[in-house]
C-alpha cells in the first residue's frame, strides 16, 4: 500500500484566480461558481452580475475566504465552499436547513473533486484545512450539511454535499435531520464547535 497523497490547502485568493477556474469551470461560465446555495445570485442580490463575478467579488473579502483549494504537486484538484451562516442568505433564511441558532459559524456548502482525483483524500484534506481555519481566526465552530449513504454507493456528482462519515471522522456531531435532500437523501446538520457559548459571547465577526 502506498503512501497517502500530499495535498496542499490554500485559500482561494484573487491571485489563484485562473487555479479556481480551473476546478469550477466545467460548466464554463453558466456552472454555479459556488452561488446557489449562498442565496446571493438571485438578480435583486447580486446588481446583475454574474456567477462568476460575485465569486470573484467575494474573493477580496473574509475571513473565511469562499473557499479553498486542495493541490496537488502543484495542480489545483479540489475545492470546499466555505461561508458564515449568518451571511448567507438563503442559509440564513432556509425552511429547510432551519438555523439552530445566530452563532457565526462557518458553514460548508460544497465539495469540487477534479475527474480523476475523487476518493483519494482530497475532500478529507480540504475539511481538514478549514476545521483549523476557522479554529485560528476565532469563528465559534463549523458547521455541514452532508448525506449518509448507509453503505449505498453515491454518484460523485450528487455526493457534492460531502458525506457524513467523513464529517464524523473529523470531530463533528449529528445536531438534525434536515428537510433538505441530496442524491434522494436527507442532509444532515452536522457541527463541531470550538468552545462552550460562554466563552465566545461578545468575539462578534471574525474578521
Amino acid at each position: 500500500m502506498g503512501e497517502p497523497e500530499r495535498y496542499e490547502i490554500l485559500p482561494a485568493t484573487l491571485d489563484r484566480w485562473e487555479d479556481v477556474r480551473a476546478v469550477l469551470d466545467g460548466s464554463g461560465e453558466v456552472g454555479c461558481w459556488c452561488q446557489p446555495w449562498r442565496g446571493l445570485d438571485a438578480k435583486k442580490l447580486s446588481g446583475g452580475r454574474s456567477r462568476t463575478e460575485l465569486l470573484r467579488d467575494q474573493m477580496t473579502g473574509g475571513p473565511p475566504p469562499p473557499g479553498y483549494l486542495a493541490y496537488l504537486d502543484g495542480e489545483p484538484v479540489g475545492w470546499i465552499g466555505v461561508g458564515v451562516r449568518t451571511e448567507l442568505p438563503r442559509l440564513a433564511n432556509s425552511r429547510t436547513i432551519p438555523m439552530v441558532d445566530d452563532q457565526p459559524v462557518w458553514a460548508i456548502g460544497c465539495f469540487r473533486i477534479r475527474p480523476g482525483h475523487r476518493r483519494r483524500g482530497v475532500a478529507t484534506a480540504l475539511l481538514s484545512a478549514v476545521v483549523d481555519a476557522a479554529r485560528n481566526a476565532g469563528a465559534p465552530g463549523v458547521e455541514a450539511y452532508p448525506i449518509d449513504p448507509d453503505g449505498k454507493r453515491v454518484d460523485a456528482t450528487l455526493g457534492f454535499v460531502g458525506f457524513a462519515s467523513m464529517f464524523e471522522a473529523a470531530g463533528f456531531r449529528h445536531v438534525s435531520t434536515t428537510d433538505a435532500h441530496s442524491a434522494r437523501l436527507p442532509r444532515l446538520l452536522m457541527r463541531r464547535m470550538f468552545s462552550p457559548p460562554a466563552a465566545r459571547r461578545g468575539s462578534g465577526r471574525h474578521r
